[in-house]
């Protein structure tokens, strides 16, 4: 019995041929030659199998995923504003009250203005943080506030600082009744003043890049630019001396100095509607209110008792008229 067996080779015309054997272990298809393409459905036809093929859980959860990240960002929004605060010496946050927070209503003008002037902050909302003493209250800058929250949406909050022992009921209410708070986020501008023991007032905007601006007159010129008029130099130049007049001789001075600068007011107001021009500036209401301090307005001339009345005519004074009662 032969241990190995051979296949058997033929002899075909006297030629010895032998069994035909592979010459590779696996035969694989060619490679250089291309598949017919594919025809693929219309993109209408695409969209509705994808629709199909959405599980309804993986929406639930993708709902889910874009809520959490919405209260994240709000989340982040009140943290950033909270940290403003906390970081700046002329705002610290040992106040013993945080009285209210309310929303006015913005008009047409959108954020993009905001960001020209005072600098683009993304993801945070853009504090302007003011330090003023009870006993004194600038009386313009909440003018101005009114003024503001006609133009933005406006985030605005009073505090009391610990140097302050008490503040009259009427300063604690000075932006009106607390309303319903909205995501932080949806504000442009955060108003936020602080009853607190300084000698003057003082505003910061950007905590970690300015010196705090010190006096109403310059802070009062700082929020009219916040809309955005312009002036050339010689109106500029008048409204920055009416602006210094109000509070230096009007508001501080003698009163040989209240009556000399009355009788300018009055030749001037006999020429204009207003102190500067036909339309309302930051020197009418710097002005106005100097002579709400001093008690003046009794005595005053009658140009300046007719402007005085157009004044308390705008919502803004009138607001600022209920607290001097």
């Amino acid at each position: 019995m032969p241990m190995y067996k051979v296949r058997p080779f033929h002899r075909v015309g006297g030629e010895v041929l032998a069994e035909q054997l592979p010459t590779c272990m696996y035969r694989l298809p060619s490679l250089h030659r291309r598949p017919p393409p594919a025809v693929s459905p219309p993109p209408q036809v695409r969209a509705r199998e994808r629709r199909e093929e959405v599980d309804p859980s993986l929406q639930a959860l993708e709902s889910r995923q874009e809520e959490i990240l919405k209260r994240l960002y709000e989340l982040k929004s009140a943290v950033d504003g909270l940290s403003k605060m906390i970081q700046t010496p002329d705002a610290d946050f040992d106040v013993t009250n945080i009285i209210q927070t309310n929303e006015c209503s913005p008009l047409t003008t959108n954020g993009a203005d905001l960001d020209l002037m005072l600098g683009k902050d993304y993801g945070a909302l853009k504090d302007i943080v003011i330090n003023a003493n009870p006993s004194l209250p600038p009386l313009s800058l909440l003018v101005l506030h009114s003024l503001l929250c006609e133009r933005y949406k406006v985030l605005s909050a009073v505090h009391t600082h610990s140097s302050v022992k008490s503040v009259p009921e009427n300063l604690l209410k000075c932006f009106g009744e607390q309303t319903k708070k909205q995501p932080r986020h949806e504000y442009q501008l955060g108003f936020t003043l602080i009853w607190k023991d300084v000698p003057k007032p003082q505003m910061k905007f950007s905590i970690q890049t300015m010196c705090p601006i010190e006096g109403e007159g310059n802070i009062a010129r700082f929020l009219f630019s916040l809309f955005g008029q312009k002036y050339n130099a010689v109106t500029s130049t008048l409204i920055d001396s009416w602006v210094d007049t109000a509070i230096f001789q009007l508001k501080e001075g003698s009163s040989k100095e209240k009556g000399a600068v009355l009788r300018s007011m009055n030749a001037a107001l006999g020429k204009t509607s207003w102190l500067v021009g036909n339309e309302l500036t930051v020197a009418d209401i710097v002005a106005w209110c100097a002579l709400q301090q001093t008690g003046s307005a009794n005595a005053a001339p009658a140009n300046v008792q007719k402007w005085m009345k157009s004044c308390e005519n705008l919502a803004p004074f009138s607001s600022v008229m209920k607290l001097l009662k």
